[in-house]
């Protein structure tokens, strides 16, 4: 449990004058932070509102029924009744989550939801509201969940006031899963170290033979082969500005820190599954992706470096979550830069509809690329774009998922992925008839060359034998010669 949270000030105050102007009775959003067990304390770096289709709120205030004949419009001073409930649109929020940690880097998170309301309207929606905070905590999960806590942050306007709740994310909701927690204003943003991490990767993932009736897709295996490939990035050694992090010790210096991850030496899974009986090909994902952590000057620089592992699987699921949705939003054929010689299956199907046991063909596959847009006091989120996609639709991203204006200046959005990061597919026979050949030529070659050398030493044999017999016999009748002259 979180048991004290600070919110940069700037930013908070900016989103109470907002909502102060607002005539909406109520608002929901989300929650744009960090949370530190290790520290039992939690950082707020903004509040981002959450709008349906329309553009309209997705929190409405229930009110009672009353016989009044003049009927006017909602005034907050009729919201305060003791009678009111919040409706909120719980999957929609949770779906505004899901969207928005994509667009999260390393050490920035969505950490829970706020509300705007009356002091009795909240009391009265206690359990809509802790499922709507357990809503979001399930779409925007991520790799190292060691906290069962989110936030609610409610504001109040009558009397206007801040309080922070931990919501207590158990399977059963009740009147204890909320628990109030110290909140305070601060300056959090201005003590942020920053962490870049170029990171290259080449999985070589093993396809075994089919063995039950139900098929798996394209898309499954290769989320199946990155949670199996995690176990191997949370061994990995960290070296940041040519040292070795050995110790948990904090950053002190300023500026951006470069990160090198060495990942331990590991078998050729290519060359390995050649000798297994039930493969029946390979999926080669290979790339280089870049990725960015942001650190609280009270945090431990390991920290950076546990964020930078949780970014980097982050990043390669929301890049297979991306083609999935817009796929699923158009099912029909599309082209999401898949390709499959001589098959007219990728254009049939989108790809998280590919069974990966029917591609009889080699399919490669480009995944969207990861692009970085400026956000607070040097901060970054990012966004990513398919091949055929510009920056205006990570301008339209930045204003319908997080409320801001992405900057007109291009030269401000980084772009350090150069390359696609790609998936190809290749047969067994792809696979094993190359390497099959090269140690057959190889095993040819050595046979050759040792049945050579067999063959001089075989003929070299007699002749040394011969050579070896006429100098002895020259040695011999040089010594009879010469005890003959001394007799």
């Amino acid at each position: 449990m979180v048991k004290a949270v600070v919110g940069e000030e700037s930013q908070l105050q900016l989103a109470e004058d907002r909502l102060s102007r607002s005539s909406e009775p109520a608002q929901v959003g989300l929650v744009i932070g960090k949370l530190n067990s290790a520290l039992d304390r939690g950082f707020v770096f903004d509040l981002v509102p959450t709008q349906n289709d329309a553009g309209q709120p997705a929190c409405s205030v229930l009110e009672p029924a009353k016989d009044n004949k003049k009927k006017g419009s909602k005034s907050k001073s009729q919201t305060s009744d003791s009678s009111s409930n919040l409706v909120i649109d719980k999957d929609w929020v949770a779906e505004h989550a899901r969207q928005v940690s994509r667009m999260m880097v390393g050490g920035i998170k969505v950490v829970g939801i706020y509300v705007w309301a009356s002091e009795a309207a909240f009391k009265n929606s206690t359990m809509v509201l802790c499922q709507t905070v357990k809503g979001v905590a399930e779409a925007a999960s991520t790799l190292e969940d060691d906290l069962d806590v989110r936030l609610l942050i409610h504001i109040c306007y009558s009397p206007r006031r801040w309080t922070c709740r931990n919501c207590t994310l158990s399977s059963n909701i009740t009147s204890s899963s909320l628990r109030p927690c110290d909140f305070k204003m601060g300056r959090v943003l201005t003590s942020i170290q920053t962490f870049k991490c170029l990171y290259n990767f080449d999985l070589r993932l093993p396809i075994y033979q089919e063995k039950t009736s139900k098929s798996e897709t394209l898309v499954d295996f290769l989320c199946n082969g990155i949670s199996n490939y995690v176990k191997e990035l949370q061994g990995a050694k960290a070296v940041i500005d040519g040292n070795l992090v050995v110790n948990d010790e904090a950053c002190t210096t300023e500026g951006l820190h470069e990160v090198e991850l060495l990942l331990p030496f590991m078998k050729d899974m290519y060359i390995e599954a050649c000798s297994q009986k039930d493969v029946v090909g390979v999926v080669n994902f290979t790339g280089s992706l870049c990725s960015f952590s942001f650190l609280n000057s009270k945090e431990p620089i390991s920290q950076a470096v546990a964020d930078i592992k949780d970014d980097i699987i982050r990043s390669l699921r929301s890049r297979l979550d991306i083609i999935c949705d817009e796929a699923d939003e158009d099912p029909g054929p599309i082209d999401n830069g898949i390709k499959e010689a001589g098959n007219d299956l990728a254009s049939e199907k989108p790809v998280s509809q590919l069974v990966l046991h029917s591609l009889r063909k080699n399919c490669n596959l480009s995944l969207p690329r990861r692009v970085f847009v400026p956000w607070l006091a040097g901060t970054y989120i990012c966004d990513y774009l398919q091949p055929s996609e510009t920056l205006e639709v990570l301008k339209d991203h930045c204003v319908e998922l997080m409320s801001m204006e992405a900057p007109n200046d291009a030269s401000k959005i980084l772009e350090p992925e150069e390359e696609a990061i790609r998936v190809s597919t290749r047969s067994f026979w792809d696979v094993v008839i190359p390497y099959c050949s090269t140690s057959s030529s190889t095993q040819e070659k050595n046979i050759e060359i040792t049945g050579k050398e067999n063959s001089q030493k075989t003929s070299k044999s007699p002749s040394l034998y011969f050579v070896a017999a006429v100098i002895i016999l020259l040695l011999s009748v040089l010594v009879g010669f010469v005890f003959v002259r001394k007799s």
